[in-house]
């Protein structure tokens, strides 16, 4: 496989310490929400997430799941495993046919306003057995973005529940900022490498069960995390990013985005076409 971009690595913590991040939650305007209902911004605010919102039918999600496991077996040819589909929609058309997907993209600027950039896409993808778990994190330390104005779309291509490890979210943990964390340690088989300890202060976590074809969506500031897989079901979901067009990217991962609604007047994400490829497909 082609070495990832220099944008799709990870930054070092040396990295991110040199850049001024505003870290904070920026709250929705409930009153302007045209998709989601005034009720369901106002939760967002308050807790930071919502999730089974219905965005495919089951034919819908089916063809996605096709598509999906197709791409996954050549991946794996390829010698990547099911965490490494990252990025997706610069490589995949049909996955940023899903980035910019009307249906998605309304609800999002419900809760970031018109001016709205789609940045990322990561297929986190849990086979049967395989042990790995997602640590508690807030997925803004990551990120080499200023102020932390981002959402996480989780699409459910398979359905996730308890018993196949869906991911378990703490709510209104957004609203206290950034939150120290340590470096995982090899033995905790975290497929991420941050880990925040003792998030019982925080509140107690709350099961995010999605049925296949719906989403989930909660903001870079949220405390959130899955168990490992242990059950006989793949569990598969696709993650979407999104954040404004006036948030500064730095690290060139202003290269990563597309303007999925209003318009960028700085002209500072790339706004990369559509790709082609020979990996498509026609949903019925």
């Amino acid at each position: 496989m082609n070495p990832p971009p220099k944008f799709d690595i990870t930054p070092t913590q040396e990295q991110l310490d040199a850049i001024e991040r505003e870290l904070s939650f920026q709250p929705a305007e409930a009153s302007a929400a045209k998709t989601l209902s005034t009720d369901q911004v106002e939760r967002f605010n308050r807790d930071g997430y919502l999730k089974n919102l219905r965005i495919f039918s089951a034919d819908e999600i089916d063809a996605q799941r096709s598509y999906f496991d197709e791409l996954l077996r050549r991946v794996i040819a390829e010698g990547g495993d099911s965490y490494s589909i990252s990025s997706a929609h610069l490589t995949y058309g049909p996955v940023y046919d899903l980035l910019t997907h009307p249906k998605i993209v309304a609800c999002v600027c419900d809760l970031l306003g018109e001016n709205v950039i789609g940045w990322g896409s990561h297929y986190f993808c849990k086979m049967p057995g395989d042990g790995k778990t997602v640590a508690w994190h807030q997925d803004a330390s990551y990120w080499p973005l200023t102020p932390s104005r981002a959402v996480t779309v989780w699409l459910a291509i398979d359905k996730a529940d308890r018993q196949n490890a869906c991911m378990r979210v703490i709510p209104g943990s957004h609203l206290h900022g950034h939150v120290d964390y340590r470096r995982s340690d090899r033995d905790e088989h975290n497929t991420l490498d941050q880990t925040i300890d003792d998030v019982a202060q925080f509140g107690q976590p709350i099961d995010v069960e999605l049925e296949a074809g719906e989403i989930s969506m909660h903001s870079d500031l949220l405390l959130h995390g899955s168990d490992a897989n242990d059950s006989e079901r793949r569990r598969c979901g696709l993650t979407l990013r999104y954040t404004t067009a006036d948030v500064q990217a730095h690290l060139d991962w202003n290269q990563k985005g597309v303007v999925v609604a209003g318009c960028d007047v700085r002209g500072h994400w790339s706004n990369a076409a559509r790709p082609g490829g020979d990996l498509e497909f026609a949903p019925e």
